[in-house]
């Protein structure tokens, strides 16, 4: 087996003399050959020999001999790399070659001393040890090649291979001991030329059989043995010198690749021994799923691999089931999670609507008005004196059922009319309504009461009509209103607004709308219809078909009367109630410009007493008039229902509307 030697050359100096050089370091270890030289003029390098087992530098080939032979053979023959002993010196150094080698010798290098000397072509070489040849395994042949003529650095051939060197730095490949010295020469330009050859294939079959064994050199230490004792981390041995140790580890490590690698699919259990210092250690990898032991990491990859794919199978389906119920069941919470929010925030929201119009039972007409007067009593705004007054005047007024008339204000449309008589240049026609009283609302209805203070101004208008004069004269209290809508819903009329309200409206603040004007109307066989405005009808989302709706009301009347009617007509018609969503006003007339534009006088009971009381004022009224007034543009809400007033019901038409009332449903236009 071919290998590169460890040489460490010497160059003569240009005074003459030589230098003592340093020992070569292989991978930062001491290889343990030293070459000195006297510092004598002398013309050919001294070569010293030294100790294969001890490490002793020795002069000359015969003092070798001579301590191997009183030192070694004679003694008792002990490794120097571990605690060998006993043993003759042929099987020490067997042992030496076999058991201390490295795995991979090709990535070590040997360091070559050059003393720079360009003009020598000397070239030296001499035979250590020649008695011990016969007990090394493979012995190196360096044969002297003389320099090249060119200045250019010299190749190192090995196997026949030439490669160019430049530096001290060359490739060792060795497994034995150093039995004979390298040529050393010096070059033009310092470098080294070394020619190495193979030794010639052996015939003996013990020979060949260690070849094949030992691929890498022998690791070789020049430290002198250092004080103390180094324990080994892998087994129970204990150097004296921590070189020795660092070797005795890298044993280690190279028998556990070694192990790997040689049969890396093995899924049993097996054992991989490495032996040093005649002491072996078996290496096991464990299962973390079961208590089989691999002798590589790669059989236990494959064996645990086999655990996730096949082995857990029986597990996953014998646990489906179970996954499944529980996702099942994790659901269903969920479920009913989200179902309890959802119940929750509903209820929140019925109690927020319930609030706001009226039905969370937080008292009705009489308890606001109570409150509202106590409230002012505390401010300083009513004496006591005044509070009682007030409290018991209400008392009064709710035990008749008739409305004290503190928020009407009567004569307005015999004053409007007197107003459109001197002032219509910018006007081609208006239609009034008959005359009715405005209803404010006040401190026991304010912010609910609209839809009762709009009935009231239609019944003030009804009560002067002779058609109507059945109904009863004066014009009822809200709470008086809301016995009236429960009596009506108790004779079968709009019996699904009667379970809205929970068939109740009395001591409630409760909201009312046109379905409800339309069933108190029909109960006291008042004949009545409800036109829904259901989306808009011109630009800008405005309701000009309401608008015409309204003008035909109020000039059909008129104009079977006269063929030409004047420009300001007070009609005998009662006014329209208007409904819209969160409020409700009542139509009293209509004005028509010049240039065809239609605009509604609307009463609304968010105007107080003193402002109506403005209209009766020449001064003032046009102020009025201004808000009262609506464009198409100020009526822009998405629905809008009318509830018109024509005439009086039979008995029996009174009672065919009950029962259609079950299924009330309001004329829709367009």
């Amino acid at each position: 087996m071919a290998s590169t030697v460890g040489v460490n050359v010497t160059s003569a100096a240009v005074s003459g003399f030589h230098e003592r050089p340093h020992s070569i370091k292989i991978n930062g270890k001491r290889n343990g050959l030293l070459l000195k030289s006297t510092f004598l003029p002398l013309k050919k390098p001294c070569v010293m020999a030294m100790c294969d087992i001890c490490c002793e530098e020795l002069p000359s080939e015969a003092e070798m001999r001579t301590h191997l032979l009183l030192s070694h053979m004679e003694n008792v023959m002990a490794c120097p790399f571990c605690s060998l002993s006993g043993v003759l010196y042929d099987e020490l150094s067997f042992h030496i070659n076999t058991a201390h080698i490295e795995k991979d010798c090709k990535d070590m290098n040997a360091t070559v001393v050059d003393s720079g000397q360009k003009n020598s072509n000397d070239w030296f070489a001499q035979s250590l040890n020649t008695s011990r040849t016969s007990n090394v395994k493979n012995t190196h042949k360096v044969s002297q090649v003389s320099p090249p003529s060119s200045g250019h650095p010299s190749p190192f051939q090995v196997n026949g291979m030439a490669i160019p060197i430049t530096g001290t730095t060359l490739s060792q490949e060795t497994s034995t001991s150093l039995k004979s010295s390298p040529p050393a020469g010096a070059t033009a330009n310092g470098a080294i030329k070394l020619v190495k050859t193979t030794q010639a294939p052996s015939t003996n079959p013990r020979r060949e059989s260690e070849d094949g064994h030992r691929k890498s050199k022998q690791k070789r230490l020049s430290s002198p043995n250092k004080e103390g004792r180094f324990p080994c981390p892998m087994c129970s041995l204990v150097c004296n010198d921590c070189f020795i140790l660092q070797e005795h580890v890298e044993l280690h490590l190279q028998d556990q690749d070694v192990t790997e690698g040689a049969d890396p699919d093995v899924g049993t259990s097996t054992e991989a021994s490495s032996t040093s210092n005649g002491r072996s250690g078996v290496i096991r990898y464990e299962c973390p799923m079961c208590s089989l032991s691999c002798s590589s990491s790669t059989s236990l990859q494959e064996h645990v691999e086999l655990h996730l794919e096949y082995g857990s199978a029986s597990a996953t389906a014998g646990h489906s089931s179970g996954d499944l119920n529980l996702a099942r069941k994790l659901q269903e919470e969920e479920e009913q999670k989200w179902r309890e929010l959802e119940n929750r925030r509903e209820a929140e929201d019925f109690k927020k609507l319930q609030k706001q119009f009226g039905l969370d039972n937080s008292g009705g007409y009489r308890r606001q008005m109570e409150r509202n007067m106590e409230r002012a009593v505390s401010r300083g705004q009513m004496v006591p004196a005044e509070f009682h007054r007030k409290r018991v005047e209400m008392l009064e007024s709710l035990a008749s059922g008739v409305d004290d008339g503190r928020s009407k204000t009567s004569g307005l449309m015999e004053a409007l009319y007197r107003y459109y008589q001197r002032d219509v240049s910018d006007c081609s026609h208006v239609w009034l309504c008959a005359e009715t009283d405005h209803y404010s609302s006040s401190e026991g209805d304010k912010g609910w009461g609209c839809g009762y203070r709009n009935f009231q101004m239609l019944l003030s208008s009804l009560h002067r009509m002779e058609q109507y004069n059945l109904l009863p004269v004066s014009v009822p209290s809200i709470p008086r209103v809301q016995a009236m809508i429960e009596e009506a819903w108790a004779q079968g009329a709009d019996p699904q607004g009667a379970s809205h309200f929970k068939h109740r409206l009395q001591g409630t603040r409760a909201w009312i709308g046109a379905t409800e004007i339309y069933a108190v109307l029909t109960s006291i066989s008042v004949k009545a219809r409800i036109v829904d405005f259901h989306k808009p009808t011109g630009p800008g989302d405005t309701h000009l078909r309401m608008f015409e709706w309204v003008k035909q009301y109020f000039s059909h009347s008129a104009s079977r009367s006269a063929r030409l009617p004047p420009k300001v007509v007070q009609t005998a018609l009662p006014p329209l109630y208007l409904q819209h969503q969160g409020h409700s006003r009542s139509i009293v007339g209509v004005e028509q410009k010049v240039n065809g534009n239609l605009f509604l006088l609307l009463f609304d009971p968010e105007f107080a007493p003193g402002e109506m009381r403005r209209v009766l004022s020449q001064n003032t009224v046009a102020t009025m008039v201004r808000r009262m007034r609506k464009l198409p543009s100020g009526l822009k809400h998405r629905q809008y229902q009318v509830v018109a007033v024509e005439g009086l019901l039979t008995p029996e038409e009174k009672q065919s509307r009950i029962l259609n009332s079950r299924s009330l449903c309001a004329e829709k236009i367009p």
